[in-house]
């Protein structure tokens, strides 16, 4: 028996896709989207909402296919460069050409260790606060309002730095910023990449690549506890709702990484800022005025 409508499924999706890259929480979005739609929070649901999640990063692996998998050619056992050199000078001129080769690989690795180690640790806290559409609302204001000053706060910063192992390592740690529902994935690690000197297009895109291991772990990781608890047969009975939601998603999640990168270069977080304050201002009210947006 499936758990959600296609009418659900599709709008569930078309709010990951679109919020999943942009600073305004996506974790948030779907919680106040299931709050909204009357969808309760079964074991289905709560996978199906970072299952989608795979169908978004796909998205991110399409428009940068180039970084993903064209390595840089260098040719790591290039005899001829090092024929004149001996012993540990020759050992040290590979090691140094291999690593120039996976670096792309290896500052991803670097940078998603934090939130892997602290996401393990803490998975069943954050499930509860998961929940908590008073979690989100508050932190969708407090990201707002820091957004709003943060094009002050870096400015200047057209140029790209270097990312080193160090600077991303740091965009890792505030990456784990954002395992609070409301503060957003995507604006926890473009403030780390501007906080560690990069420009606004390459600390958003360094965002992006960062999302394709955090969220495929995320998502696999959820599948596996669904299987372990039993739940084989409710994913086969959900198989259509789970690849519409990722086909949905996927397209849904490409526009949206257009759209932004060309956004933010031309405009800066301020609007993002702005809205993120409407939207949890709203939602504060209504709580204070007695509706019940809690996800039953």
């Amino acid at each position: 028996m499936e758990e959600l409508s296609i009418f659900q499924t599709i709008v569930l999706a078309i709010v990951e896709g679109l919020t999943e890259f942009l600073p305004v929480s996506s974790t948030g979005h779907m919680i106040i989207t299931q709050s909204i739609l009357g969808i309760k929070s079964t074991e289905f649901v709560k996978a199906f909402t970072v299952i989608i999640q795979f169908g978004a990063i796909l998205s991110v692996v399409w428009l940068y296919w180039k970084s993903f998998f064209q390595l840089n050619h260098c040719k790591i056992f290039d005899k001829e460069a090092v024929k004149d050199k001996k012993g540990l000078a020759k050992a040290t001129v590979y090691i140094k050409r291999f690593l120039k080769k996976y670096d792309f690989y290896w500052k991803l690795l670097v940078a998603f260790i934090p939130a892997a180690v602290f996401g393990l640790l803490l998975s069943d806290y954050i499930d509860d606060l998961l929940e908590s559409v008073t979690v989100v609302a508050v932190m969708l204001v407090l990201g707002g309002i820091f957004m709003i000053f943060s094009d002050k706060l870096f400015k200047n910063q057209e140029e790209d730095t270097p990312l080193t192992d160090s600077k991303a390592l740091k965009i890792g740690f505030s990456q784990c910023i954002a395992m609070i529902p409301g503060v957003s994935r995507s604006m926890a690690t473009i403030m780390g990449g501007l906080s560690q000197k990069l420009s606004r297009k390459h600390a958003a895109e360094f965002s992006f690549f960062l999302a394709v291991p955090t969220m495929f772990a995320a998502t696999c990781y959820k599948v596996l506890k669904l299987y372990k608890s039993g739940g084989t047969q409710l994913l086969m009975d959900n198989m259509t709702t789970l690849v519409i939601g990722n086909a949905v998603a996927f397209i849904v999640g490409v526009i949206a990484i257009k759209f932004f990168i060309s956004f933010i270069t031309k405009y800066g977080f301020k609007a993002f800022g702005y809205y993120r304050i409407v939207v949890g201002a709203i939602i504060l009210v209504m709580i204070g005025l007695g509706y019940n947006l809690e996800i039953a």
